[in-house]
């Protein structure tokens, strides 16, 4: 019984990741910072931007981070804080 809970609990814990996010990012459209805002935090961070996107109310960013590590990422559109997301090595 304990092989089969597990991965149903993980799934679970890991379907629920996207919605997490968005509970973080309930900031009104006039409150938020400009993408550039985010792009150029990241990058002084060490980041290399790919792509950000809006998805559920928070920016999402595709980068490769200041480790070399591909992420995917979640941040506040008005304090720019990271509220969720993975990278390369947490993913499997």
């Amino acid at each position: 019984m304990k092989t089969i809970l597990i991965p149903v609990v993980l799934v679970g814990a890991l379907a629920s990741a996207p919605a997490f996010a968005g509970n973080k990012c309930d900031v009104p459209v006039g409150e938020w910072q400009p993408r550039e805002a985010l792009e150029a935090k990241l990058k002084s961070d060490g980041w290399q931007v790919r792509s950000i996107k809006t998805e559920d109310g928070c920016y999402e960013a595709y980068a490769i981070d200041a480790a070399g590590k591909k992420v995917e990422a979640y941040f506040n559109p008005k304090s720019l804080e990271r509220v969720g997301g993975s990278s390369e090595d947490s993913e499997g």
